[in-house]
């Protein structure tokens, strides 16, 4: 018997009395007047920026105008013209590194917590990672409002990998230094389109 087998079995020796899960179908989870105005809220809170598309703006003149400076940016949405680096047809992950700026697309946003769930949506998902900046394209009108609506939400393509995305990597494990990017994007941007 491994050592982790041999400490769970004397957990189990020893518990006095079982309680069955409690049932969750009757949990709502909060709700609010405007799941939009919510989501947007939380989303600056976390780091976040949000724009919202406006009626006849191009979408790549916008990303433009928010990175300025940028000159590698990996998308591959038909949409985005202005990518140099598309993850569908790159030789390997690596090949993602030193992009300025990901551009992917969310499915929805949940106004509890400001997070995006994105299933895996191109080959090489480590643009949502790797990328110094990534601007996430989500429809205004797919806001849920907790977590409990979201999981009932959640579906995986032939992929089989998706993740929730709220705001840009941050920690302060270390001296309780603020750092950005520690693990992913640097900062995160939504663009709310029609």
């Amino acid at each position: 018997m491994s050592k982790k087998e041999d400490i769970l079995s004397r957990y189990r020796a020893n518990i006095k009395q079982q309680f069955d899960m409690p049932s969750l179908d009757d949990i709502k989870g909060i709700t609010y007047p405007d799941p939009l105005v919510q989501f947007i809220s939380m989303s600056q809170t976390v780091g976040g920026k949000v724009v919202e598309l406006e009626p006849g703006q191009d979408i790549n003149d916008l990303i433009r105008e928010l990175y300025p400076e940028a000159k590698e940016i990996a998308s591959n949405l038909p949409e985005i013209t202005i990518a140099t680096r598309n993850p569908d047809t790159i030789g390997s992950p690596q090949a993602l590194n030193n992009t300025d700026v990901g551009v992917i697309r969310g499915v929805f946003g949940v106004a509890e917590n400001g997070c995006i769930w994105v299933p895996q949506q191109m080959v090489e998902k480590a643009v949502c990672f790797i990328s110094e900046n990534l601007v996430i394209l989500l429809k205004k009108t797919e806001i849920v409002n907790n977590m409990h609506e979201a999981y009932k939400r959640v579906e995986f393509n032939d992929y089989g990998y998706g993740t929730f995305i709220s705001g840009p990597s941050k920690t302060a494990d270390i001296a309780q230094v603020l750092v950005m990017g520690a693990q992913a994007a640097r900062s995160v941007t939504v663009i709310l389109v029609p």
